[in-house]
């Protein structure tokens, strides 16, 4: 069978878990009642598998290819696909109405944007990273600038990209040397390089809107002399049409790759193109991280996009493929063998993946709402706190959700044997893709580094506090409910863990910063275990009271099964963790560089 968009556990989350109704009074909630989010889940669910989903073969086999004359064609089918997607509106389902929007909340978009992504990731990209860039201009940009650019780039006519990293830098930002000159008429003249360009050159849109950080002659050293430039790659008419090309602008050159071969990765050569600073000069950095950190977001849902995508491929493959008996007796007994999913270690394979992506997937939405929260709410308390929780936990969710997905596509080609080792079969795409999301838009390591580093101290660690609080007063709130008992349990054990490991953070990686690295990526998935074992509560909370008032529909009684599977197979990672991270540095640093 083909990927099937799992709309109804988008729908229980949104409507049974989150209670987004709850918040109709709001003005990014007034036009998202549940009757209109499950149409569009709805709709979303059929463009994404009837249309997306059949070209990720053909994304992946064909590739984009590049001309000499700069340009850059990408899969057959991708085109009309994208025009396709444009005329529905998606993408501009979560932008500004005063751009053309529909202003729905950002975990609504969320939706439709796991389902494109597990359809096919390479294509999801470029309206993805197109609206990244709609987010910088619309957060850092000048009002003619946002009337010029935001419109096209809401309706899709126009896509946009971000040109951080050079040949000689990455992560280390405070290393580029993209240059910009400033002109008489307040342009600027853009000269450098930058490489793995996502989208950078294609043929489905009329204009591309690259965003490039670059360095102001003069600016100061390191990141504090950095800023953001709009360099379009045609210059918009007065009356914002497309104008002339922008000669400066030009893709040199396509990536190899070993996955996502329908995204043009592309190499952005720079040559006194024309730009236009966006904010203040020397603000760039600041401005990006919008983008960047909707991206790492984004990043982390691709995780358990493809995750989801690989585990409904070998969950058929399971079901149909007779290999051996059980090991209790035959289960197909006028067959010649039984399907491999009576074996234990394949299902073992198949609820790690489940359990994972199902709670993860409940993270990232309880998280987005926070997001939507955070710029709506009328109370500022409430802002603040929903703030807080977008900074602490984006690097969690990026770097523990594509760890986990990937895992599952891992196992997901496991339990094809070796029928998913050929190209027969889609296992191997999924594995290919996924394996891009533990390292762009910052590596696993670094986004542990980030919420050790950075995250858990800012604001005096009241973030992380904030956190270990709503999980008390759940788990007192409802420890009456003797059904809910064992997810309480394990919910405040794992809270007690992770509260452990902040303690020892805290004492120990200030005094040695080598010990906070070195537990940086345990911490980081410790973290992740506690807020699954979290949205576990939540979600069997919703559906004990579900079967409790009389609901046969099997859904609920999936997800306890599945809960229960999370809490008996997966919560025990976290002590593992919780003992590795505070085993600290000595050994990690004792040996040698050349001893390697």
């Amino acid at each position: 069978m083909a990927y099937q968009p799992p709309a109804r556990d988008h729908v229980f989350l949104l409507r049974d878990v989150l209670e987004i109704d709850r918040y109709s009074n709001l003005p990014a909630f007034a036009d998202a009642s549940m009757d209109v989010v499950e149409q569009i889940i709805e709709e979303a669910a059929k463009f994404t598998g009837e249309v997306l989903a059949p070209l990720n073969s053909v994304g992946d086999k064909q590739g984009c290819q590049w001309s000499p004359d700069f340009t850059v064609k990408t899969p057959e089918g991708f085109k009309e696909a994208y025009k396709m997607l444009c005329a529905g509106g998606w993408t501009g389902l979560g932008s500004d109405p005063a751009y053309g929007g529909q202003g729905l909340p950002h975990v609504v978009n969320l939706s439709f944007s796991e389902m494109s992504s597990s359809a096919n990731m390479a294509f999801s990209m470029y309206p993805g990273l197109a609206h990244g860039a709609y987010s910088a201009i619309h957060t850092g940009g000048s009002d003619v600038q946002k009337e010029t650019y935001l419109p096209k780039m809401v309706s899709g006519e126009w896509t946009g990209t971000m040109n951080l990293t050079e040949p000689h830098c990455g992560t280390d930002l405070g290393l580029l040397r993209t240059k910009a000159v400033p002109q008489a008429d307040g342009s600027y003249r853009i000269t450098g390089q930058k490489i793995w360009i996502s989208a950078g050159e294609h043929d489905m849109a009329d204009n591309i809107v690259h965003l490039v950080l670059a360095r102001i002659e003069g600016a100061p050293a390191g990141v504090k002399g950095i800023s953001l430039f709009i360099v379009p790659k045609h210059l918009p008419n007065p009356d914002g049409s497309v104008g002339p090309r922008n000669e400066g602008v030009k893709c040199v050159g396509l990536e190899e790759k070993m996955g996502i071969h329908g995204n043009a990765t592309c190499v952005m050569q720079y040559e006194e193109a024309e730009g236009y600073l966006i904010g203040e000069e020397n603000s760039g950095l600041r401005i990006m991280f919008v983008m960047m950190n909707e991206a790492r977001i984004g990043v982390g849902l691709q995780g358990i996009a493809q995750g989801e995508a690989a585990y409904q491929a070998a969950r058929d493959f399971a079901r149909d493929r007779l290999q051996g008996r059980s090991l209790t007796g035959p289960k197909n007994p006028d067959g010649p063998a039984d399907p491999i999913i009576v074996h234990p270690d394949v299902r073992r394979m198949l609820l790690d993946s489940r359990a994972v992506i199902e709670g993860g997937r409940a993270f990232l939405f309880w998280t987005a709402l926070h997001g939507d929260l955070s710029h709506a709410h009328p109370d500022e308390a409430v802002r603040q706190k929903a703030g807080d929780y977008m900074g602490l936990l984006t690097p969690v969710l990026k770097g523990y959700l594509t760890d986990k997905g990937f895992k599952a596509c891992v196992d997901g080609m496991q339990v094809h044997g070796g029928s998913g080792f050929t190209e027969h079969f889609p296992a191997s795409q999924y594995l290919r893709d996924c394996r891009i999301a533990l390292i762009y838009e910052g590596t696993n390591g670094v986004q542990a580094l980030d919420l050790v580093g950075r995250k858990l101290a800012a604001n005096g660690g009241r973030a992380v506090m904030s956190f270990f609080a709503e999980i008390d007063a759940f788990v007192e709130e409802n420890a009456a409910d003797a059904s809910l008992k064992p997810f309480l349990d394990g919910l405040a054990a794992a809270k007690a863990q992770l509260q452990d490991g902040t303690m020892w953070l805290m004492q120990n990686g200030l005094q040695n910063p080598d010990n906070a690295g070195a537990a940086s990526t345990d911490y980081m998935h410790l973290f992740g275990i506690t807020g699954l074992a979290y949205m576990w509560a939540l979600m069997a909370k919703v559906s004990l009271a579900k079967i409790a008032a009389g609901d046969t529909d099997p859904f609920y009684a999936g997800k306890i099964s599945v809960g229960q599977y999370f809490l008996e197979r997966i919560l025990p990672d976290a002590g593992s963790h919780l003992t590795k991270l505070k085993a600290g540095s000595a050994t990690l640093m004792a040996m040698p560089a050349e001893a390697f």
